[in-house]
């Protein structure tokens, strides 16, 4: 049973507490990207998606905190593209843990 957490819950994964998994959620899909901490850990270059969902963010490729959101009202046809390549890189690479709840 994959489990589910909200975003308030998804944040304890962010990578400060090194006895817990890193987590990035993508279309409120929960993906364990423990093993990329490099990328996702503290002080990574993709350290601000941990424990939060990215789907906005990486749809229109920014690092700005206000995109990063699991919202996607509004975005254009390209960015949708954009952002289903992204949930495909992260399926091949990493496990679906569970998915973001409200």
């Amino acid at each position: 049973m994959a489990m589910e957490l909200t975003a308030e819950e998804l944040r304890q994964y962010n990578g400060t507490d090194p006895s817990k998994p890193i987590y990035v959620a993508v279309k409120s899909r929960i993906f364990d990207v423990t093993n990329g901490k490099s990328f996702y850990g503290p002080g990574g270059p993709y350290a601000m998606f941990a424990g939060k969902d990215a789907s906005r963010a990486l749809a229109k490729m920014t690092k700005n905190e206000e995109d990063i959101t699991a919202d996607v009202q509004g975005l254009s046809d390209k960015e949708i593209g954009v952002l289903t390549d992204w949930e495909n890189k992260f399926e091949a690479k990493y496990p679906v843990v569970g998915r973001v709840v409200s």
